[in-house]
């Protein structure tokens, strides 16, 4: 294992703590490593008063830190999973997915226990379609709004009652101590996560084997199933952040179960199924319930918010 070793990691407080875990870990693993947090802005931290559907393009909080990669500045990135495009640049590849945290959305709220508790026209705040369109069919008589910022500033927003409620992935509140503030969760029934959504992923040049196999003690195998065919769905989908779609597997065994959904904008009309498979087939899965997806009408959602045909 190399001597140093630098993480190029987003600059937010919950990239910080997801990349200050890794580098903890690996220094109890080989007390003779030196591991340096190297702060890199992304295109996504930068735009921060425009929906991030509106922003466009793909890996808008990744591709800095793949530039990075590739001009050898750093040697390898720790990033949020659903932050991650199904496609990588050439010379780069997700080498190793850590044990998933709690995959739900959270609901935070100042005033009200759950969702259900919300009155007629209460604003609800997220920066997801893949949550608006589901909020929208779960409930018609809500002011759904943008929310944009990292998670303390949308927590922040919720205390300045911008908001009457929020929605954020659990897995963010927990890594930063924050639990407390959910005041309720959605299954995965109600809400389906995103695509990855409680992993944490490294990303490293595939040139560095000796690296890789160094970290392989952080892999987590079933995480890397889950994760693996949920990534096969976007995959075939050429899945971004201007549409909503969402996947979620867990793993028993051998075996997983795969949930994927499609969604227009508007969340009047969705199109969701569920699979189940071998683990040693989860990307080929995947890509099949995405098939499926678009042959049950996701393809005519898809070229409608893409403007393009999908092959």
């Amino acid at each position: 294992m190399q001597k140093l070793i630098k993480i190029g990691t987003r600059a937010s407080l919950l990239a910080m703590a997801q990349s200050t875990n890794i580098k903890n870990l690996i220094e109890k693993q080989y007390p003779d490593v030196t591991v340096e947090l190297v702060k890199i802005v992304t295109k996504g931290d930068k735009i921060l008063d425009v929906p991030l559907a509106m922003v466009g393009g793909k890996g808008l909080f990744v591709k800095e830190l793949e530039d990075a990669m590739l001009q050898h500045d750093v040697d390898m990135a720790v990033h949020s999973m659903k932050d991650v495009p199904a496609e990588l640049p050439d010379g780069l590849h997700l080498g190793i997915i850590t044990k998933r945290e709690d995959p739900r959305d959270a609901f935070i709220s100042n005033e009200y226990k759950t969702f259900a508790d919300l009155p007629a026209g209460a604003r609800i705040g997220t920066s997801s379609l893949r949550r608006k369109s589901q909020l929208g069919l779960l409930r018609k008589d809500l002011a759904i709004q943008d929310l944009r910022g990292n998670l303390d500033t949308r927590l922040r927003k919720l205390d300045e009652k911008q908001y009457d409620a929020i929605i954020l992935a659990a897995a963010g509140l927990n890594r930063l101590k924050l639990s407390h503030r959910a005041t309720s969760y959605f299954s995965p029934v109600e809400m389906l996560p995103a695509v990855g959504q409680g992993a944490v992923g490294i990303e490293l040049r595939k040139a560095d084997k000796e690296l890789l196999q160094g970290l392989l003690f952080l892999q987590d195998d079933a995480t890397s199933v889950a994760v693996t065919a949920e990534r096969g769905f976007l995959a075939r989908l050429e899945g971004g952040c201007q549409v909503p779609i969402g996947a979620f597997a867990e793993v028993n065994g051998s075996q997983f179960t795969l949930t994927g959904l499609v969604a227009s904008v508007n969340g009047e009309v969705m199109v969701k199924k569920e699979v189940t498979g071998n683990s040693a087939d989860a990307e080929a899965i995947g890509r099949k319930l995405a098939e499926d997806i678009l042959a049950m009408g996701g393809k005519e959602i898809l070229e409608e918010v893409y403007g393009s045909e999908i092959s």
